[in-house]
């Protein structure tokens, strides 16, 4: 076996040989694996993984075992984050998970692990050395850890963030007529007087601006499906630009191609686990986005003297888990987490009160995703794809074509069955049974479609409610980017790569438009008024256009939302330092964008518009790119070395906005700056055997390697590499 110094695979064009596989990197260093049999293609997953991505490997379990503050740093800020990742204890169960897995999946996962403890008992990433810390072997248990890891951060976690912003404006007096504009149709079960005595102790907004937790970073992504009757080639086209917080090193997604035989399977993977997330095989291609689906609920739970109310009078007594965080070089902390037939307890029971109680419905899985994941490699057509798709524990919208030439899109998760009338975005009493879950929809109840009459599907985390026999969506992104994307597609015939290209790289904002039909005849007779009049809507890095239109949401949105019963402050708060303003932009623009609304206190909308416009451009205009910077920092040595050790790569500009296809949310969150933009992108058209890529990033976390950051300037340029079999 060839390895390289700085402990990843070797730049030689051959990289591993032995009797069962073969890997060697193609000229953009993306690994390809040679099997005999396909079992054996997991082992060289695994070994590439651990090769190439091993301290992103090591680093997601230690999280997500909430062993932080044991190995790499016992600051009181990292406790904080152990405290999180042991209350969601996605460390539990795991041997009963592990039992379920199909024997089939149970060999490739086995396989896996044996690939990724082939190199970790030859080398382990310098960073862990100069720590402290010796890995122990990659496990089954650990493939199941990072299941529920990756379907609950950024993904499930921002609805359980929208409710809680819910609960908090409830409690501080917001009226139910602004609510309901916020949230149309959804309050149903909502007890303001209960919800009022609820104590709770994790905050969106920090007790210092009347409102302790700020809302993590959350994910959004495009993707589209095209019938061959609308290409150049005749046959179906598939794109997928996944946007998730691109301005870390490594990227989160691994490309790999893997053959066996004349099988192949072009590929993204996800360093710890084994299976094809994105790409596409010999005969079925898939993509994935976000879905927005609520698998997050929580009740109310009157607790005393360590129990919870049940029926009437009836007091039943709380698990508890106990757990040791130990801290380097400090004290270790006992944690008690108090459980029940709801979730996790956010209180003492002790203390006589309401409290909260949360449950995610994909808490205590892993296997049914691993058993399905890998049942990809041989997924034929459309309709078997969706059956494996579909019964992904994790809430995705799926977009798949085949070689027969068929098109198709699934949404995925573990849907809660709740009782008739109620949405899940309201806490219930967790004394009434008929609040509790009766298990999960299948799959073929939610949004589905084979063959659209239209000849092409596009997602972009918009509400597909429409489109199933259940309806899983509360709150979704806004529809702008799904409908550009679409307008696009219209407006063309004989689509092209190339054009699907330049969909991915687009920038104009339907959401500008729409303000834009308001505002543009109250704006002011300036410098600034004049050039946000003759904007093209498009969020170019060098519009000064986009600049102004920034300058005059971003105060909109304070000056409504602040003015009627936040405070600006808080408005402030959220708009800067935490994604809600980011992500659900939808809801508020449904508020600022209506002719009368009880957020406007009496004034009209152009009153506001224009008052709001006057002051947000009395300032010099910049080119959008000055300003919407993104610098990607190292996983471990980010911001704390000079700049010329090369771990950090940046400040590069970021084209677009929130509502563009080419999606540039930069904004702060947790104290840090974060991101969504397309973190990479994928084309194929089945007329070729290839897969069209780019990534923001490269294919290895060694800092020493020419494989770095070795796509980056083709991400931001636009140009595509080509992985093929």
């Amino acid at each position: 076996m060839f390895m390289s110094e700085e402990g990843g695979l070797a730049s030689r064009r051959l990289l591993v040989d032995t009797p069962w596989a073969k890997i060697r990197r193609d000229e953009n260093g993306v690994p390809h694996v040679a099997a005999r049999e396909e079992l054996e293609l997991y082992w060289g997953m695994g070994y590439c993984h651990a090769a190439d991505r091993g301290l992103q490997m090591l680093l997601m379990r230690l999280l997500g075992r909430g062993q932080a503050s044991e190995f790499l740093d016992s600051s009181d800020a990292m406790l904080e984050v152990d405290r999180f990742f042991r209350r969601m204890n996605w460390g539990g169960n795991l041997a009963a998970e592990v039992a379920k897995l199909s024997p089939a999946a149970l060999e490739a996962c086995l396989s896996y692990c044996e690939g990724a403890n082939d190199y970790f008992s030859r080398k382990i990433p310098w960073e862990f050395k100069l720590l402290g810390y010796q890995p122990e072997p990659w496990r089954l248990e650990d493939l199941i850890l990072l299941s529920r890891m990756t379907g609950y951060l950024t993904l499930a976690q921002s609805q359980a963030e929208i409710e809680r912003l819910l609960l908090e404006m409830v409690q501080a007096n917001i009226s139910l007529a602004q609510l309901e504009e916020l949230f149309p149709g959804q309050l149903n079960g909502l007890e303001v007087d209960l919800i009022k005595k609820v104590k709770l102790v994790n905050r969106i907004v920090p007790a210092g601006l009347v409102w302790q937790t700020v809302p993590p970073k959350m994910m959004a992504s495009n993707n589209w499906v095209i019938a061959g009757r609308r290409t150049a080639s005749g046959r179906p086209m598939l794109a997928n630009d996944p946007h998730l917080e691109t301005n870390r090193l490594p990227n989160v997604w691994y490309e790999m191609v893997l053959t066996c035989g004349t099988r192949y399977c072009l590929c993204a993977t996800m360093p710890g686990l084994p299976g094809m997330l994105l790409g596409r095989n010999n005969d079925l291609a898939w993509g994935a986005t976000y879905a927005f689906m609520d698998a997050v609920d929580s009740w109310i739970e009157h607790c005393k003297e360590g129990r919870y109310r049940r029926g009437r009078n009836e007091w039943m007594a709380f698990r508890e888990r106990r757990e040791v965080i130990k801290r380097k070089k400090k004290a270790a902390v006992e944690v008690i987490f108090h459980e029940n037939e709801h979730g996790v307890l956010e209180g003492d029971p002790h203390v006589e009160g309401y409290y909260l109680a949360t449950r995610w419905s994909g808490a205590e899985t892993g296997a049914q995703t691993l058993n399905h994941a890998v049942a990809m490699w041989s997924a034929a057509s459309v309709e078997e794809g969706r059956e494996h798709l579909g019964q992904y524990e994790a809430s995705f919208n799926w977009v798949l074509a085949d070689r027969h030439g068929n098109i198709g899109y699934q949404m995925s998760g573990l849907m809660p069955k709740r009782r008739v009338g109620v949405s899940g975005l309201v806490p219930l009493p967790g004394w009434k049974p008929e609040n509790d879950w009766a298990g999960f929809v299948d799959y073929r109840e939610l949004p589905r479609c084979l063959n659209p009459e239209a000849g092409y599907f596009v997602t972009a985390n918009q509400n597909l409610n429409d489109w199933g026999v259940a309806k899983p969506i509360n709150i979704a992104m806004g529809p702008y980017r799904a409908e550009r994307i679409a307008e696009m597609i219209e407006s063309q015939s004989n689509l092209t790569p190339a054009d699907m290209m330049k969909m991915q790289y687009d920038v104009h904002s339907l959401q500008a438009e729409r303000f834009l039909q308001v505002l543009h005849p109250l704006l002011p007779a300036t410098l600034a008024g004049r050039i946000l009049a003759e904007w093209d809507c498009a969020y170019a890095t060098t519009s000064q256009g986009a600049y102004l239109f920034e300058q005059f949401y971003h105060r909109l949105l304070r000056e409504v939302f602040g003015a009627a019963g936040w405070g600006g402050q808080v408005a402030g708060f959220l708009a800067e330092e935490t994604a809600l303003f980011v992500d659900f932009y939808a809801n508020f623009d449904a508020v600022l964008l209506a002719e009368n609304s009880a957020w406007f206190g009496g004034e009209s909308r152009e009153q506001i518009f224009r008052r709001v416009a006057e002051a947000a451009l009395a300032v010099m205009p910049k080119p959008w790119g000055e300003v919407q910077k993104l610098t990607l920092r190292h996983l471990v040595f980010g911001d704390k070395l000079p700049r010329l050790f090369g771990f950090d790569r940046g400040p590069v500009p970021v084209r677009g906005g929130r509502a563009t296809p080419h999606q540039g949310q930069i904004y702060r969150s947790g104290g840090r700056q974060t991101s969504f933009t397309p973190s990479f992108r994928m084309i194929t058209d089945f007329s070729r055997d290839e897969l069209y890529t780019n990534l923001a990033g490269g294919p290895s976390d060694r800092r020493f390697s020419k494989w770095y950051c070795s796509d980056l300037k083709n991400w931001l340029s636009g140009v595509y590499k080509s992985l093929r079999p």
